[in-house]
């Protein structure tokens, strides 16, 4: 077994778990949770609570669960901790917590119930809304209390649909605070790592990424350009190893970890749920190649992630075309905790869905378009060449659109067309306003760039007068500034990867510079939202909706509290730590 340093001292010795492997390997075969098998593998350690993924639901609940007076234990099965929130920007979308009311924000239990539950609807039961709402402030207040973490308000980031009663145009979503990785000494080596690098040399809040986009034509981008530049160079003169976004916040948690003494296991995937009487009392899981038992005296916390992934489950679930290759997902979600809970009875909801976003397959990773899509200067067309969508919508809006039209006008996959004009005013990805785009995006067919629309029209295979005709459409609607086709702009989140320089509408702006540029639109996700249903108390529950006993699920490895929605930034994020809480307050009989 190769755990965090810190729990050497809890595993048995390896004579003992070579002894078991026979066993071992006959439970494993079985997949079976009550085999009489399970009970003769070597017991790896008791605890009150086990938790399953060292992502932000399960580290949340682990430290809880210390904090309660609970003996805990983390496994996890990749090599590092923070799984995909340590990939992620980090937002966290929590209404009335207390980072935003201390900033001021106008928001109130009655504005949060109304909004959760306009944008919901009836796909999530009104108690489990209910519970998010009431647990979350409190939530983010104990991570403070019991955590180098501090948060910061992303003033500005709108909710999704602003416009819906409750909806606040200025937003809720917070990020985390700088944090130095120096506090956690040998085990920041084990970080999962960005989805994307910050710059060198610049410690970046994901708040000002919309800024960034704009340095080369906004004075307050340029602005924010360079205080991102004096932060990093504060930092290295003072020592420091500056994180931000989803690395602040995983090395947070697991800072809040290692002081509450709770280990973490490393490289120790779950294999199976053990049963006794009908209750999970433990997990199965395996470290190099051997299977052992820990137990779990009150119940077991599944925070594996989704099943992103899982190519078989992906098939089976969801729309075609989809693929594992398209997800920023972390790569060791593949559906271990939900099958597990699925063989000890556990109910399946909202399988079909995930955390979409248009993605553009670039040859080395999936990358998740946010302002590249919505920055004025740019559409998206179907493979019949024209427009079906408002580019700046929610990014989950728009796949589900693109899955919706796909079998009557085939939008899968769609082009994001942009103009010179576009690429001399704004960063896309990591690549600076008027410098070329690696040639590897043009060889994988990531990207096409031709000096006509009609040539453009030809590489991407759309017919060219169409193509033509749309972006004569556009010009004309951008223009006028408005878009009377499909609203873009007409809601205030629209307006957030945007350029304010640009009137009537900060959308909107005409392509008209040769050469033309169509980058390829795929239906990408940041993981999957479907899972084991659970209550509002965080409890697993069985088809006829009876409660299996000691079984718990928080993040991508429950069925998501948003539905087939999206509420604001750090809708998965949020509800995740927050659902983990709640778990090991229940487990410690505090709810």
């Amino acid at each position: 077994m190769t755990p965090s340093t810190d729990a050497h001292a809890e595993l048995p010795g390896r004579r003992r778990v070579l002894a078991g492997g026979a066993v071992a390997a006959l439970a494993v075969a079985a997949g079976v949770p009550h085999s009489a098998h399970a009970a003769d593998l070597p017991l790896l350690g008791t605890y009150d609570v086990v938790v399953i993924g060292a992502g932000a639901a399960g580290m949340t609940a682990a430290l809880t669960a210390a904090k309660q007076g609970l003996s805990c234990v983390v496994v996890e099965k990749a090599p590092t901790f923070g799984g995909s929130a340590a990939r992620s920007g980090a937002g966290i979308w929590i209404p009335n917590n207390p980072v935003i009311l201390a900033a001021g924000v106008p928001d109130t239990p009655a504005k949060a119930a109304a909004y959760l539950a306009a944008v919901v609807g009836s796909d999530v039961s009104a108690d489990r809304q209910q519970s998010f709402l009431s647990h979350g402030p409190a939530m983010i207040s104990f991570v403070m209390a019991n955590s180098p973490l501090r948060f910061r308000w992303m003033e500005g980031y709108s909710d999704y649909y602003p416009e819906l009663a409750g909806g606040l145009p200025n937003g809720r979503s917070i990020e985390p605070d700088q944090l130095d990785g120096n506090i956690l000494g040998t085990e920041l080596a084990h970080l999962n790592p960005p989805y994307m690098a910050v710059p060198s040399g610049m410690v970046v809040f994901s708040a000002d990424y919309k800024w960034l986009a704009l340095s080369a034509v906004s004075v307050k981008g340029a602005a924010v350009a360079t205080e991102c530049l004096a932060r990093g160079t504060k930092a290295a003169l003072l020592g420091q190893k500056p994180l931000t976004m989803g690395q602040s916040l995983a090395a947070g948690l697991r800072a809040g970890l290692q002081s509450a003494g709770v280990p973490v296991w490393l490289n120790t995937p779950l294999t199976d749920l053990y049963l006794e009487g009908g209750a999970v009392t433990g997990a199965v899981v395996t470290s190099g190649g051997t299977a052992g038992l820990v137990r779990a005296r009150r119940g077991v916390v599944v925070g594996s992630g989704g099943f992103e992934h899982n190519a078989a489950m992906r098939a089976q679930y969801q729309r075609q075309p989809i693929g594992t290759d398209w997800t920023v997902g972390a790569k060791e979600n593949t559906g271990d905790g939900i099958q597990a809970g699925q063989r000890a009875g556990a109910a399946l909801a909202l399988m079909d869905d995930a955390w979409w976003g248009p993605t553009i397959p670039l040859p080395d990773q999936p990358y998740f378009c946010l302002a590249e899509r919505t920055l004025p200067g740019g559409l998206l067309i179907n493979q019949a060449g024209s427009r079906f969508v408002n580019e700046a919508a929610p990014y989950s809006d728009v796949v589900h659109i693109m899955y919706d039209r796909n079998a009557a006008a085939p939008d899968i996959p769609a082009w994001l067309i942009v103009d010179q004009n576009y690429r001399n005013r704004y960063l896309f990805k990591d690549v600076a306003p008027t410098f070329t785009f690696p040639d590897n995006w043009y060889s994988s067919g990531a990207a096409y760039k031709q000096w006509t629309l009609d040539a453009l029209a030809t590489s991407i295979g759309v017919p060219a007068a169409a193509l033509r005709s749309t972006v004569s459409r556009f010009n004309s609607l951008a223009a006028s500034g408005t878009d009377t086709d499909f609203g873009r702009g007409d809601s205030a989140y629209d307006h957030y990867y945007t350029d304010p320089s640009i009137l009537p509408n900060s959308c909107l702006a005409p392509l008209w510079l040769p050469p033309y540029y169509a980058f390829r639109i795929v239906p990408g996700d940041l993981g999957t939202k479907g899972g084991m249903r659970t209550d509002a108390r965080a409890r697993v529950l069985r088809a006829d909706g009876s409660v299996i006993p000691g079984l718990y699920a928080a993040g991508n490895a429950s069925a998501a509290v948003m539905g087939h929605s999206y509420a604001g930034a750090g809708s998965t994020i949020g509800p995740a730590m927050t659902f983990g809480y709640v778990a090991a307050l229940d487990l410690a009989g505090a709810l």
